[in-house]
């Protein structure tokens, strides 16, 4: 009863130690963040939290987002590190808990007849060998003195919620490339169709040229150059279908998919995004950007690093009770209380010289940690920088658009009037070449700067914050 009363008292003792965490909690650094962003646009309430499939209307978009969310390698992948992590973290709590080990064994020695061993053996039992049988149940548990399980578990959490973050972050990103690379896909088949119909503009004034050379009213030069001005419209139809087909095959392979055909509906006017965001203060970014969620995760394991990095340079106190029975004689292997054998062991051990190892450790992990700091910092700074240079872009893209678009109407009336001008003879064929080129180029430029209000448009609700629930 005394053994049991004394390792009942250690027990407790040690448990009532390990409440001296050497390790400091983890505060949030002052982050400094400006009041506003540099560049404000249209705001509503809740736009920012919206799901990305209220964001995105098409349907076949919808379905391409869903399937890349699903089959996507690196999200797979992904999935797999986030298994693996949950297992390190439940077994990070299990770190207070001791462990216990079961062995059973039997041997026979036999021992030199001239040994004092040898001789006895023989005398006491009449046999020229000794027989030893045992089982033993032993115990061993590190009194977690400097509260090491508790920092293990904070590194672990750490590690695995920044984990699920960055997994938010690939479907984010996932989510942005599927949609770029099919407004991409529209942009392209809007280009094919400029091209086309520019094709069939320089055909008829091809012919027209042709007719007035025929009359003798231009030179062959006339007709050369109307026809080198159609060749140009026509080389853009081969690049347009080259372009499509490598970017549905992208399109496919980011959808987890083999190269295929991709179905798309509407045309590149008809995805226009509403871009109204709420511009809120920077800060509330924290809540909602995955990226700089995970960033500041890593402060949180590397604080917890360094808390283990401390504890190993003090004392370490473990205890390694053991009962079990022994017997040199089978039938008296379980044979109570006869046979039983108990131990108690404790050890403490403090580390004295190795080379400031341990220190250096401690100060490389303090480092660590100083660096994650930063790191946090500077991705914090790079999300408000995000937001406000898709906010500018999303802001001029639209003044572009505007300008582009008059300069179409007037573009479209030259063209129309250097056509009529040239039937009457009151212009010459190189006043419709260039008036057709310049309209092309224009057209060209117009599904350009679309692409890039939609390209935007879907950065600026990424920066901010916007997404993967």
């Amino acid at each position: 009863m005394k053994s049991l009363y004394k390792i009942g008292m250690v027990l407790l003792t040690g448990t009532m130690m390990t409440s001296c965490v050497v390790g400091k909690k983890y505060s949030r650094t002052e982050l400094n963040a400006p009041e506003k962003f540099r560049e404000e646009i249209a705001v509503t309430g809740d736009t920012v939290i919206m799901p990305w499939k209220s964001y995105y209307k098409d349907p076949l978009l919808v379905s391409l987002i869903e399937k890349a969310l699903v089959k996507n390698n690196e999200v797979v992948i992904a999935m797999k590190s986030m298994e693996q992590l949950d297992l390190s973290y439940k077994q990070a709590k299990l770190g207070l808990l001791p462990t216990l080990d079961f062995d059973a064994g039997a041997s026979r020695s036999y021992q030199s007849k001239n040994s004092l061993n040898g001789s006895l053996s023989a005398q006491f039992i009449g046999k020229d060998y000794m027989d030893d049988y045992n089982a033993n149940l032993r115990m061993s548990w590190e009194v977690d003195i400097w509260g090491k399980a508790t920092m293990q578990k904070r590194d672990a959490k750490a590690a695995y919620f920044a984990q699920k973050e960055n997994l938010s972050a690939l479907k984010t990103r996932i989510i942005v490339q599927v949609a770029q690379a099919y407004y991409n896909l529209l942009g392209l088949d809007e280009q094919l169709k400029i091209a086309e119909k520019n094709i069939e503009l320089t055909s008829n004034t091809l012919t027209m040229t042709q007719l007035q050379y025929n009359s003798g009213s231009v030179s062959s030069l006339a007709v050369n150059q109307t026809e080198a001005q159609k060749k140009t419209a026509e080389l853009l139809v081969p690049l347009a279908k080259t372009n499509i087909a490598i970017q549905e095959n992208a399109l496919q392979i980011l959808c987890g998919e083999y190269p295929d055909r991709i179905e798309r509906s509407g045309n590149i006017d008809a995805a226009e995004i509403s871009v109204e965001f709420s511009a809120g203060v920077p800060v509330s970014l924290l809540s909602r950007r995955p990226d700089v969620k995970a960033s500041e995760y890593a402060v949180m394991s590397a604080t917890a690093k360094t808390g283990l990095a401390k504890a190993t340079m003090y004392p370490t106190l473990s205890l390694s009770p053991s009962v079990g029975v022994n017997s040199f004689e089978f039938d008296n292997w379980f044979n109570f209380p006869g046979s039983v054998t108990k131990t108690i062991a404790a050890n403490l051990a403090q580390p004295i010289f190795r080379k400031k190892a341990l220190r250096t450790a401690y100060q490389v992990a303090v480092l660590e940690q100083e660096k994650a700091v930063v790191q946090f910092k500077q991705s914090f700074i790079t999300a408000v920088g995000e937001v406000n240079d898709a906010m500018v872009r999303v802001k001029y893209a639209d003044e572009r658009i505007v300008l582009a678009k008059e300069k179409a109407a007037s573009l479209e009336k030259a063209t129309s009037d250097a056509s009529l001008l040239y039937k009457s003879g009151m212009a010459n064929y190189l006043e419709v070449i260039t008036a057709q080129n310049s309209s092309l180029q224009n057209d060209l430029d117009v599904v350009t700067i679309k692409l890039e209000k939609l390209n935007a448009a879907i950065n600026l609700y990424r920066a901010l914050g916007g997404g993967v629930e």
